[in-house]
């Protein structure tokens, strides 16, 4: 069948998975052509403790730099290795002009991250002859003439599949996998290389003798709903090729996809240990800011605020989380609960150091939803709040996220100068929330 579309009686689809190749490291070395030809990676700044690498380029990749890794274990393994600090508007800008060509093609474009995306084609392949991989191509080249990057495309009959396609040769490639050469491609790779199969997942399977994304697809699916519960037939639904979501369509206007969004957070680490209530309150309060900035975004409020603590001295973790008594996205609302809430559980008196914080605002709905007034609360306060969140949000879309400031923000000179909500991106919502 080759490039041809699939012409099966129960498989009618034509989807492509375009992910662009190391995207952040390859955006980075366009804009700055002296380091083409250095082992490049994009990480956090050292000295603020965001040490780990996002991204790197071929050259690093073959030094054995991979993603994940720790800045100074990367450094060691290559001394050479040019680290540069993440722009996030450049990334998202090309993000959006992929995008765009993308819709040249399909309006079925659903988003997985900002650097990959499906593409159903199926209602417009007839235009190139029924030619899949004609139009891989084509999207191909015109990443490279347009943007300056590469891509790799999978092409399949459903999102599963054509995601692995992607991934199976790396970079600039494109891959078919048809109902006819999926046993001698797909199924003779390790189980791990299926999506969503992580290293824990890949453990237990591999312990029950299941190393193969083939003998995923055979092995008795009470045995996998027994071992791993509702997942587990997920998966050999995947491994089989007999994945059936659609791509969904998202609005090019707003950048978003048409998804029930269930929380919306931000986390950071902290450029040095917090130790104390006055840290503490700072930090809470930048991430609750940049949390109650989103869900104004999103039209919508929240009725669970909860909050994320990693402990300094292990690097270990845990969540709490506590009901609000109102559905709010008030910002000095959000950051007052959740600061009581990590006082409830946090000493913070310097025998417990925090590391990493985050905040999330989840149990979300609608703003335009009516909210029962409070009889004894003082509304017309709660009115001046949001109107005036909503006058700094305009002034922030205007002039930057540092325009307007609070004052608690300015008690820490590092912490002060953060644009949390420009810098920590919230990417598209998980494939499994289909």
């Amino acid at each position: 069948m080759g490039s041809e579309l699939f012409r099966c009686r129960s498989i009618c689809r034509s989807i492509l998975h375009v992910d662009m190749n190391c995207f952040y490291a390859a955006v980075e070395c366009l804009h700055r052509p002296e380091l083409r030809n250095k082992a490049v990676a994009v990480g956090g700044h050292q000295e603020l403790r965001h040490g780990i690498v996002l991204a790197k380029n071929l050259k690093a990749k073959r030094w054995g730099i991979g993603t994940g890794m720790s800045l100074v274990e990367a450094r060691q393994v290559c001394p050479e290795l040019v680290i540069i600090p993440p722009d996030y508007y450049l990334y998202m800008k090309f993000s959006r002009m992929a995008r765009a060509i993308y819709y040249d093609y399909t309006d079925l474009v659903e988003p997985f991250g900002p650097d990959e995306a499906w593409l159903d084609v199926t209602g417009s392949a007839h235009l190139w002859g029924g030619e899949v991989e004609l139009i891989a191509q084509e999207i191909s080249e015109r990443i490279k003439a347009e943007l300056g990057v590469s891509v790799s495309v999978g092409v399949s009959w459903n999102k599963v599949f054509a995601k692995f396609g992607s991934d199976y040769k790396k970079p600039d490639a494109i891959t078919v996998i048809t109902p006819e050469n999926y046993r001698q491609i797909v199924w003779r790779q390790p189980v791990g290389d299926l999506l969503y199969v992580g290293r824990a997942t890949r453990r237990k399977l591999n312990a029950s003798a299941v190393f193969t994304i083939g003998e995923l697809a055979q092995e008795d699916e009470r045995l996998l709903t027994n071992k791993f519960g509702k997942i587990g037939p997920l998966l050999q639904i995947f491994a089989r090729g007999e994945d059936i979501t659609p791509v969904k369509v998202m609005d090019p206007a707003s950048s978003t996809v048409d998804y029930d969004i269930k929380s919306i957070g931000n986390g950071l680490t902290a450029p040095h240990d917090i130790n104390d209530k006055r840290d503490a309150h700072l930090l809470v309060s930048l991430l609750a800011e940049s949390v109650a900035q989103r869900l104004r975004e999103q039209r919508m409020r929240a009725r669970t605020i909860c909050i994320m603590v990693r402990d300094a001295a292990d690097l270990g973790y845990y969540t709490r989380q506590a009901p609000l008594p109102r559905p709010t996205n008030i910002t000095s609302e959000l950051t007052q609960a959740a600061f009581e809430l990590l006082c409830a559980n946090e000493p913070l008196d310097g025998s417990h150091p925090i590391r990493t914080m985050g905040v999330r605002a989840a149990k979300l709905i609608d703003a335009s939803v009516p909210v029962q007034l409070d009889l004894f609360g003082d509304e017309d306060k709660r009115l001046a709040l949001e109107r005036l969140d909503t006058t700094i949000d305009d002034l922030r879309r205007r002039f930057g996220n540092n325009i307007v400031r609070r004052a608690v923000a300015l008690g820490d000179e590092q912490m002060s100068t953060m644009d949390i909500h420009r810098d920590h991106v919230i990417h598209p919502v998980g494939f499994l929330n289909t």
